[in-house]
């Protein structure tokens, strides 16, 4: 089956010269702007050569696990269709197993599999020529194309499964993942400080990105020259393995799982109810990500958080706290808010919210539906508030500490918002009615103050641990990191679980609620 799927591949390689003209144009093009970047990343190499070890490993590194990600990003979004889709294969009797196999083989003859060949060899060549062993080096660049072919493998497998879905909503779902990528790389390389050699700041990510199955592979020759090899190649193989893992997994499901018919025609047109699934927490997530972003009410408080945030250090600045301090504090305010938000967002449904107890919806699935549209914000507003916060201070090492401190404060918000909105509920203004008039109420003070004080009281130990990254050592800031994000994560699990609970014991406590306020 091997040798018949590589002619098979040949075949359409070379099909795509006898097309029509302007197909063959644009395939011509294609090929030169390929040759073009391949031949810039070639002399680029060459060029590195002289530079010193730091810059040519950071260079280098950067670059690779660019290059790794973009595979597997270029796969999943590019809209492009895998002509050895597994599925096309299934008419003919070919097992899961040899498919899976025989096209992962043939996917390297292509354009972009012997582009990415080349630039292999040419960082191979790099290294090299620096003293790393010739063994090490093709060890390198057989791991680091492997990884790049099966993370785009997969990324066309899994937007084959989900192309008859493809929607504006998840296409929204793209860029805000984008976002959260991209945007604190940018912030981070935009203040970096080139006159005295290579950033210490950048030293310390690429060493990071070595530890990453995105750039372990490719970090195998430098390691070898340090002495520091072994877990980079750990990694590098484990990630490699993995991967085949997955793609042969996803092999079988594509091959052996048949949709229902009709069932693609029925969920089109769905918007986000059609992106979350058909679950009890998917269809409360979509229901809830259309309010909070149409219902006026929580687009306001949305717009609030940042604001609010940015202002308190004005007064700080005023009465001469130092600006290096004063700048840490908007993204902890701004993870604080957050997680404080949906702390009543029960009220906010009004009478709706007798489609989950009639619907005898779990507690645990209503708490956790409800948090998805918050948890997205959250994400995107910390991602570029956290890496402006650091790029401010100066001190990239305490990137990891302002995560933990940031992670804790916003889960940790979420989970006792999860449990105050079904014990205490209070009085909000109507759908429909402004969002700045408030109806006359006598409770909900005790709600705000429990989940406000209760979250900064849980990350009592990231603050702690924080500050003596900040003040003692800088290797404190991992632990402030998963530590932090430990204890929100905990934090929120136990809400959702707890408040589910309550919801599921006083539902008609609740719905009386909703509908005499």
């Amino acid at each position: 089956m091997v040798a018949h799927v590589l002619r098979l591949r040949l075949d359409l390689l070379v099909g795509a010269l006898r097309a029509d003209r302007r197909q063959i144009v644009r395939t011509l093009v294609g090929v030169a702007v390929v040759a073009l970047v391949v031949g810039a990343v070639c002399v680029a190499a060459w060029r590195l050569r002289s530079s010193s070890e730091d810059a040519a490993f950071a260079v280098t590194m950067v670059a690779a696990s660019a290059l790794t990600l973009g595979f597997f990003v270029t796969a999943l979004v590019g809209g492009v269709d895998d002509q050895l889709d597994p599925r096309r294969f299934s008419v003919v009797g070919a097992s899961p197993r040899a498919t899976a196999g025989a096209t992962l083989l043939a996917s390297m003859i292509s354009v972009p599999a012997l582009a990415l060949i080349v630039v292999a060899v040419a960082l191979s060549a790099l290294w090299a020529d620096r003293g790393a062993a010739a063994w090490v080096c093709i060890v390198s660049a057989v791991l680091g194309v492997l990884t790049c072919l099966l993370l785009a493998k997969i990324g066309l497998a899994l937007a084959s499964m989900v192309r008859d879905h493809r929607s504006r909503e998840l296409t929204g779902v793209f860029l805000i993942a984008l976002i959260v990528v991209v945007v604190p790389v940018v912030v981070f390389l935009a203040s970096l400080q080139w006159t005295d050699g290579v950033p210490s700041a950048l030293v310390a990510a690429v060493d990071l990105l070595a530890l990453t199955p995105l750039g372990a592979a490719w970090a195998l020759p430098e390691r070898a020259l340090s002495g520091g090899a072994a877990a980079p190649a750990v990694i590098a193989v484990l990630s490699v393995a993995v991967l085949a893992a997955l793609w042969f997994w996803l092999v079988d499901r594509l091959m052996t799982t048949t949709e229902r018919p009709g069932a693609a025609r029925q969920r089109r047109g769905l918007g986000w109810f059609d992106l979350t699934g058909g679950t009890a927490a998917g269809g409360i997530a979509a229901r809830s990500i259309i309010y909070w972003f149409r219902d006026p009410r929580y687009l306001v408080n949305m717009i609030i958080v940042p604001i609010a945030a940015a202002l308190t250090i004005v007064p700080l600045l005023l009465v001469g706290v130092p600006s290096e301090f004063v700048v840490l504090l908007p993204a902890p305010l701004i993870a604080l808010f957050l997680g404080w938000l949906p702390h009543n967002d029960l009220a906010y449904d009004s009478t709706a919210l007798w489609m989950h107890i009639a619907g005898a919806v779990r507690g645990a699935a209503d708490r956790a539906g409800r948090l998805v549209p918050i948890t997205v914000v959250g994400a995107v507003l910390l991602a570029v508030a956290v890496p402006v916060t650091i790029s401010l201070h100066g001190r990239w090492a305490m990137l990891p500490a302002m995560a933990g401190v940031c992670a804790s404060l916003f889960l940790a918000g979420l989970g006792l918002s999860s449990l105050t909105s079904v014990i205490a509920p209070y009085a909000v203004s109507r759908p429909g009615d402004s969002p700045f008039q408030q109806p006359q109420r006598t409770g909900g003070g005790l709600s705000q103050a429990v989940v406000m004080f209760g979250a900064v009281l849980l990350s009592v130990p990231a603050l702690w641990w924080a500050w003596l990254a900040l003040s003692v050592d800088e290797s404190w800031a991992w632990t402030a990191l998963w530590g932090g994000a430990g204890i929100g994560a905990v934090a929120l699990l136990i809400g959702i679980f707890a408040g589910g609970a309550v919801f599921d014991r006083t539902g008609e406590r609740l719905m009386e609620f909703a509908e005499s306020t």
